[in-house]
């Protein structure tokens, strides 16, 4: 068959366009995101487990936040592994009970860095499987070997336990020195006025809290009385660093956008974002937008600020295409406390707002305010909306985003619960060990076992039950979710069952039985 010279022409006319059609058509990344879902962790700082709307706060209303927890799975019974703030960020990046490592304590913030660099951790296993790791906002988990110079590269840090980009607080806003670091440099700073730290004594010349009162524009209350930065006393002493000093107020606005650029720089790769707001923990210093918003003072604003923050970060993930491929989590370090240190009418201004919702006890305590914290999961058109009564921690971050990726990683403690933080399962832990500054109890089923320990039933500097006893508490959450009824005289094999399944996990002279008759 004879084909004429006009025809092979149109027809490789034809194929000449086609194929520059789909040179010019910009890159998808859906076949390798299919497999690779982008995974980002909202962390938030002091938050109770009452201070969401969708938790049952009345007083305080969180629409971005209750967007997530309407739209997802909202856990009633998840878990921080501490009750303060540093041990829960340690076991939430490496898997570990923070009881194991005995640095994870509140740091300084001259502290050295508190995860081995040798240490697993969710980012560095997500590395390995071709994933873009960032940190921003608050670290609090120490930085270099304990005697850093502020003034030259801070290492090891982030970057040193697998975060490939890391802007973060140097140390927390109350603490010293009050500058941004980006993977591991001050930002701002100017080489002629270079920054000295000391957390034992100051430097002379220089203003306090407590001897100059008269530059104070947040009026320190306990522990917040050295050097003054932005009219707001802090915990440590600081000498120079003036140009790359933080502006409080733009903070929340700071880490936004930060994370936004993120988004925008990676949307075409799988990442990992660990995005750890500073609110509502102290000072509190909601950006004007926000002042006077809540009618609770700043505790209450700087929460609808953070509740802000959310609503434009997940607007930006919906812009960047990237919704319907991120897992996104959502949960806090610990429970909430009011006076933390600062006058700010956090008391005055409560109202009728209970941050702990129906719980016992608050920051630093072993009662169940002290860990149980908002906890939601949520993946558009992935997760479907419901609420979820299994037990879950922030342990089990690691092993189950493991399991999503396909690593065969495990964490020390963690265990592997993906189908239930994707609300296929409602299977969750039996046993969960909860620690409060190195006091640690068990929460087995829907019961709580607490030993004995010596010291003050109150915090008094913050208001707070500590969950101390001379004798063992043992609570019945189901019945009893405010921890008032002890049953440990009540129902001594219960009580024995639990103390030896403590014992199995912490070490048999954790707790001394004397008078319980183990078997």
């Amino acid at each position: 068959m004879k084909i004429s010279n006009r025809l092979i022409c149109s027809f490789s006319f034809i194929l000449l366009l086609l194929f520059s059609q789909c040179q010019s058509q910009p890159k998808e990344a859906t076949t390798a995101r299919d497999s690779s879902p982008n995974i980002v962790i909202i962390y938030m700082d002091d938050l109770g487990y009452g201070d969401m709307s969708a938790y049952g706060a009345t007083e305080l209303q969180t629409p971005h936040m209750d967007i997530l927890a309407n739209g997802g799975v909202r856990f009633t019974n998840g878990y921080a592994s501490s009750a303060t703030c540093s041990p829960s960020r340690y076991a939430l990046l490496t898997g570990r009970y923070p009881w194991r490592n005995e640095n994870a304590k509140i740091l300084a913030g001259t502290a050295p860095l508190l995860i081995d660099t040798a240490e697993l951790t969710i980012p560095k296993m997500l590395k390995v499987q071709g994933y873009t790791t960032a940190v921003i906002g608050k670290w609090h988990l120490g930085l270099g070997d304990g005697n850093v110079d502020w003034n030259q590269r801070v290492s090891p840090g982030p970057n040193e336990v697998g975060f490939d980009y890391s802007y973060i607080m140097a140390a927390t806003q109350d603490r010293v020195p009050t500058v941004y670091l980006e993977n591991g440099m001050v930002q701002g700073l100017d080489p002629n006025d270079p920054i000295e730290v000391d957390y034992q004594k100051n430097f002379e010349g220089e203003p306090t809290g407590k001897d100059n009162p008269e530059m104070l524009r947040m009026k320190w209350h306990h522990g917040h009385n050295n050097s003054i930065v932005n009219g707001i006393p802090r915990i440590g002493f600081m000498k120079g660093g003036k140009n790359a000093h933080w502006v409080d107020e733009d903070m929340a606005d700071h880490f936004l956008e930060k994370t936004k650029a993120f988004l925008a720089e990676n949307r075409d790769r799988p990442f990992f974002l660990y995005y750890a707001l500073q609110q509502p923990h102290v000072p509190r210093t909601p950006h004007p937008r926000f002042e006077g918003k809540s009618g609770m003072g700043p505790r209450g604003d700087v929460i609808l600020e953070a509740d802000w923050c959310i609503g434009e970060f997940m607007k930006t993930l919906e812009e960047q295409g990237l919704a319907e491929n991120t897992l996104v989590i959502f949960t806090g370090d610990n429970g909430p406390v009011l006076n933390d240190g600062y006058y700010d009418d956090a008391v005055e201004k409560l109202g009728n707002h209970t941050p702990s919702g129906p719980l016992r006890g608050g920051k630093y305590s072993l009662f169940e305010a002290g860990t149980r914290v908002p906890f939601i999961t949520y993946w558009k058109g992935t997760i479907q909306a419901g609420t979820s009564d299994a037990l879950v921690s922030q342990i089990d971050f690691l092993s189950s985003f493991s399991s999503l990726v396909g690593s065969e990683e495990k964490s020390q403690d963690g265990l592997n619960l993906l189908q239930t933080f994707l609300g296929k399962s409602q299977e969750g832990r039996e046993n969960l060990v909860l620690e409060a500054t190195t006091r640690t109890a068990l929460r087995h089923k829907h019961w709580i076992m607490i030993p004995p320990y010596q010291g003050p039933a109150v915090n008094n500097q913050v208001n707070i039950e500590l969950g101390n006893d001379s004798g063992f508490q043992l609570y019945d959450l189901d019945k009893d979710i405010g921890q008032r009824t002890n049953l440990a005289e009540e129902q001594p094999e219960k009580l024995k069952e639990l103390v030896s399944i403590f014992m199995d996990i912490r070490g048999e002279d954790y707790v001394n039985t004397e008078g319980l008759e183990l078997k």
